[in-house]
């Protein structure tokens, strides 16, 4: 069970650490506030841990192997060179919990954090909580973003962002249109498209690279570890040269899924108008679906006198802030490519977790 701790904030004692999202991040980070042994709780907004991911896609997996996804101090609980699911994923957060005895408070939305004097006050739904410091880990994934233009396209075509995205069964009969070529883009895309049982469009590039799972009986981290690809940092000469180029896909053959018969490229989506979708190439007028893998923005709105960047993520390094006592874990590329992923994590957080030493 979830160690609650709901006494200390009904009693408004105050918390040394109040941690904001309870995905792997957050968890990273709380492992090394109970070695420290500090007052902190964790909260999130989701009803369960594991959430996050939970509400992805039914199909999907990590494209990391078990040995790449180690959280600090416990191993994940699946044979070497196996692609989790999101379901495993989920319980492995839940058993991460239970065994190190993780404060939790769930269903716990917040709306804002301010700094007084005193300490910061964190307010939610249906209260407030007062902290000497606050950890925001609440990941890259914030507002689903969905071009303007789709507001122009008829109630009787089905639309949803991959945020909401959960397999075929979800579609109506008929053509469908995936806006998006990452790696979620490319995964559904291949997901709809794979029966042949329908026409596809695909609005995305089609010149991103992809890369095999496995190389020479290597797993494709296995080699990334040796070459130093996760670890160079963003400050550096390669990581800047990294962090500018698009990423490739990883695990999905895109010029397979590019080369079917039922799939049509048509660049990219211009602009729509009650059932004709306009793009680059061509307009079309039987789409019946529509998938917008089309990304996120951050929201940090909510913290007040914060520094964004000009990609409206929080100003810092490493994880330290402009504010004194408010700190950030799991950004995409806080410090490597790997920050934001679930085994890269871990190196962040204890750094961190030396910093708030020295600091407090």
């Amino acid at each position: 069970m979830f160690l609650l701790l709901h006494g200390i904030i009904g009693n408004k004692k105050m918390l040394d650490y109040v941690v904001i999202g309870g995905a792997q991040a957050g968890l990273s980070i709380a492992y090394h506030l109970k070695i420290m042994n500090k007052k902190f709780l964790v909260i999130d907004g989701e009803k369960e841990i594991g959430a996050s991911w939970l509400n992805r896609w039914d199909s999907l997996k990590l494209f990391t192997p078990t040995e790449y996804n180690h959280l600090p101090g416990l191993q994940f609980d699946a044979p070497k060179k196996h692609y989790p699911t999101k379901l495993e994923v989920a319980n492995y957060f839940k058993s991460y919990v239970e065994k190190f005895e993780i404060p939790v408070q769930l269903n716990t939305l917040v709306t804002s954090v301010r700094k007084t004097e005193k300490c910061f006050y964190i307010a939610y739904e249906g209260g407030e909580m007062e902290a000497k410091n606050v950890i925001v880990a609440t990941g890259p994934f914030h507002i689903p973003y969905t071009p303007p233009c789709h507001t122009k396209i008829s109630e009787s075509i089905v639309q949803m962002h991959s945020n909401y995205y959960k397999g075929v069964y979800q579609l109506q009969e008929g053509d469908a249109l995936v806006v998006g070529g990452g790696d979620s883009g490319y995964q559904i895309l291949n997901e709809i498209s794979k029966d042949g049982a329908r026409t596809v469009y695909f609005s995305g590039d089609t010149t991103v690279k992809s890369l095999p799972q496995t190389f020479l009986g290597k797993t494709l981290w296995w080699w990334f570890t040796m070459i130093g690809f996760l670890s160079y940092s963003k400050y550096s000469w390669i990581g800047k040269k990294l962090n500018s180029v698009t990423q490739p896909v990883i695990g999905t053959d895109v010029k397979e899924i590019l080369s079917r018969k039922n799939v049509i490229t048509v660049g990219r989506t211009k602009d729509a108008i009650n059932t004709e979708v306009i793009f680059q190439n061509k307009k079309v007028s039987t789409i019946k679906n529509i998938v917008w893998a089309t990304g996120y923005r951050p929201n940090f709105k909510w913290i007040e006198g914060l520094e964004l960047d000009t990609d409206g993520y929080p100003k810092n390094f490493r994880g330290v802030s402009n504010i004194e006592g408010l700190y950030f874990i799991g950004l995409p590329w806080m410090y490597t490519r790997g920050s934001a992923t679930l085994g890269g994590v871990s190196k962040d957080a204890s750094y961190l977790a030396e910093i708030m030493r020295a600091e407090n």
